[in-house]
């Protein structure tokens, strides 16, 4: 039976469950430091560069280059909770970080308001419309300086394809206990994933969906979003445990200049 899926799911899943279920990626500051320390190698920040991290989660690669040293970090998402979790998290670390809870379609920020902008943690992809991700990474342009750049951090299409698993299962700690279906079509992933308590019962049943591109294609949607000077790194992978990461096993990291 084919996985149907709610096209507004990417509104209501990342929450707490979402960053207990994907913690060996998301919450894990190994990981984080690593994916930093290759954005650090592709573009050239220094402290006084304004960074945009868009789909930013809770923060993390920008509480990060905080940490680093960077000055000026502004974090959007669509996520109120991660959103608020991010808040609370950089006022304890005493972090300048801007929070705010939006659309990376329409982000609301002035022309030219940032020198970088940042799409981790594969961003792209969740909406029905195949213009959507064409729309955030125009987007990104509009908002960026000229000469500035974007770094965008997708699944990397062939290697998901070449690998691809249609069940996985992982266990969290003595308690959780996580199940994935997934199955392949037209260009997307599609998954159900059941969460388990074993005190408790069941903590999640939900469905959601993924474009995934291959590097060449990410490479023409930047120029389709009016980038030039566009370099792809594919099989990038910040995960050192063989094992079943999801969508995060292997990646495709991408760099492209607004002109």
């Amino acid at each position: 039976m084919s996985i149907v899926v709610d096209p507004d799911w990417w509104k209501s899943l990342f929450d707490e469950v979402y960053l207990l279920t994907d913690a060996r990626s998301v919450c894990n500051q190994e990981i984080t430091s690593l994916e930093v320390d290759l954005i650090s190698e592709l573009l050239p920040i220094n402290a006084h560069h304004r960074i945009l991290d868009l789909c930013g989660g809770h923060g993390r690669h920008s509480m990060e280059l905080l940490s680093r040293g960077a000055q000026c970090c502004v974090l959007l998402d669509y996520s109120r909770g991660l959103i608020g979790r991010a808040r609370t998290a950089a006022q304890e670390k005493k972090y300048n970080l801007s929070c705010v809870q939006g659309d990376a379609r329409w982000t609301g920020f002035s022309t030219g308001s940032f020198d970088y902008v940042l799409l981790m943690g594969n961003s792209l992809g969740y909406q029905v419309e195949h213009e959507s991700d064409l729309q955030i990474l125009m987007e990104a342009n509009r908002v960026l300086s000229p000469g500035g750049a974007i770094i965008v951090d997708v699944v990397d299409g062939a290697e998901l394809k070449s690998s691809f698993r249609p069940q996985a299962w992982h266990e969290i700690g003595e308690d959780i206990l996580v199940c994935r279906e997934r199955e392949l079509e037209d260009g997307l992933v599609k998954a159900r994933e059941i969460v388990i308590s074993k005190k408790h019962g069941q903590v999640r049943d939900c469905t959601y969906a993924i474009r995934y591109y291959k590097p060449e294609a990410v490479s023409a949607l930047l120029g389709r979003a009016g980038f030039e000077r566009v370099q792809v790194l594919s099989g990038f992978s910040s995960q050192k445990m063989k094992s079943d990461f999801g969508f995060m096993n292997y990646r495709t990291i991408a760099t492209a200049f607004k002109p």
